[in-house]
């Protein structure tokens, strides 16, 4: 109650509380060249003609997430500069998009092939900013189901690194129409396929989704957009 008044004199007295800075969640992608977008697209209008809008079709940019997790507010400069000394020592690198999948969540996925290279770049990525990361992040839930991801977690901040590296391209998350089961098992049939390259590295001011609100900066391997 004391607290409660003291806060309702403040406001009468024109004087405003401290602002508490709020952490932001930032990713890092893995950014693919124009087959992939377009096999992304493709599978985005089978969707949209099922009556779901992916996160493509809502704007959303095309990437593979690298390391995601929660920043102090001005923290993206240091950000910024480690992912470009990295992308500096790097050249595009082949990657194949196959397959369709759906967790028990709903969330679709176009699948990424193991690749080599894009677990090396995660990886490097992981390791140069996880010392930039906040510490006090909240573990979700989910992950306390799975004692990997919760010890990965607990060490880097994201439950999806090293040996639990999933790349993958997010269509829908928590999808509720039912048509979802019907177009997956239309893909199975006939699985979205594509051969593109990895071509550069973004950073992203991300959504509850791991979609990117605002993209901050973009970085391409030696070999341009090619």
């Amino acid at each position: 109650m004391v607290k409660f008044l003291f806060i309702a004199l403040l406001g009468l007295l024109g004087v405003s509380q401290p602002a508490v800075a709020k952490n932001i969640s930032i990713n890092v992608f893995a950014i693919p060249s124009q087959p992939i977008i377009t096999l992304m697209a493709q599978t985005s209008d089978a969707l949209k003609q099922a009556g779901m809008v992916s996160f493509y079709d809502k704007g959303m940019p095309v990437h593979a997430t690298l390391y995601l997790t929660d920043f102090a507010p001005g923290t993206e400069e240091a950000i910024k500069l480690a992912v470009k000394n990295i992308v500096a020592q790097q050249q595009p690198f082949p990657i194949t998009a196959e397959g369709f999948s759906v967790t028990q969540s709903n969330w679709a996925f176009i699948n990424l092939q193991p690749s080599r290279q894009l677990q090396r770049l995660s990886d490097e990525v992981t390791l140069a900013i996880e010392p930039l990361r906040e510490r006090n992040a909240t573990v979700p839930t989910w992950v306390k189901n799975y004692p990997n991801k919760l010890t990965a977690f607990k060490r880097y901040g994201s439950p999806n690194v090293f040996q639990n590296f999933q790349p993958h391209l997010t269509l829908l998350a928590n999808e509720k129409s039912p048509q979802l089961a019907v177009i997956n098992k239309q893909m199975q049939a006939n699985p979205p396929k594509a051969q593109g390259q990895i071509i550069g590295v973004g950073i992203g001011v991300s959504d509850q989704f791991g979609q990117q609100k605002q993209v901050i900066a973009e970085y391409f391997f030696n070999k341009g957009k090619s």
